[in-house]
């Protein structure tokens, strides 16, 4: 099986080819330029290998939670890419993408969703992935819901942005924290394989990103402070 892997819901663009069970990858910051690099970065892989697009028997992208427009490129691409061939499409969780990345077993994951915000859940690692044993949520730092037990990892650039709150709620779970963990596409691919092996993947009109929540900014008011 060959398949592309698309991660545009960070800062990063990254983009990873699993062909024939290897994985290569290409990653880079792009700021607000994932549109225009995410195309380049694939076609470059696929030359690597010696395929084309022709190739691919599916397509997997970062479903999020994330930034907006980041997640609507990868939905985007997934889409044009797999309609063009007749193959199907798989959304995967930007935080099992980085509780994948994160080595650990537990992982506490708080990605920064602006606005005073982080995108959280709480997941152990299961035979096949990932399961929540706190669903994913967007929520204050300070309001976090407390994990069962301790050893958890914190990862995720939420502990970075507001890793006083967090440390201040959630500090008696933590084993440590790994503020610099970010979804990749290395990651999603390694989720995406036995899932797509299953047939888990579904018609390319019916993808989506998945956002969590639909308020985009704050309003003049409340950054004032009113």
């Amino acid at each position: 099986m060959n398949f592309a892997a698309i991660e545009t819901s960070s800062e990063w663009c990254s983009v990873a080819l699993w062909a024939g069970g290897e994985i290569a990858a290409i990653e880079r910051r792009a700021g607000h330029r994932h549109g225009d690099l995410v195309l380049p970065m694939l076609e470059r892989l696929l030359a690597q290998r010696g395929l084309s697009a022709r190739a691919l028997d599916a397509v997997a992208f970062g479903a999020g939670p994330g930034a907006f427009t980041g997640l609507r490129i990868a939905c985007g691409v997934a889409q044009g890419l797999a309609l063009a061939r007749g193959i199907p499409v798989l959304g995967v969780s930007t935080l099992e993408t980085v509780a994948e990345e994160s080595g650990s077993e537990r992982a506490l994951v708080c990605l920064d969703a602006r606005m005073h915000e982080v995108y959280y859940a709480a997941l152990e690692r299961a035979p096949g992935g990932w399961r929540e044993v706190i669903e994913a949520q967007c929520v204050a730092p300070a309001e976090a819901p407390l994990p069962p037990g301790r050893d958890w990892l914190g990862c995720g650039n939420g502990f970075a942005q507001y890793g006083e709150a967090l440390r201040a709620r959630l500090g008696g779970a933590l084993a440590r924290v790994s503020a610099g963990a970010h979804p990749s596409a290395v990651g999603l691919a390694r989720l995406a394989a036995p899932r797509l092996a299953a047939g888990e993947g579904a018609d390319a009109a019916l993808a989506a990103p998945r956002y969590l929540r639909d308020k985009v900014a704050l309003t003049m008011q409340e950054r004032e402070g009113r």
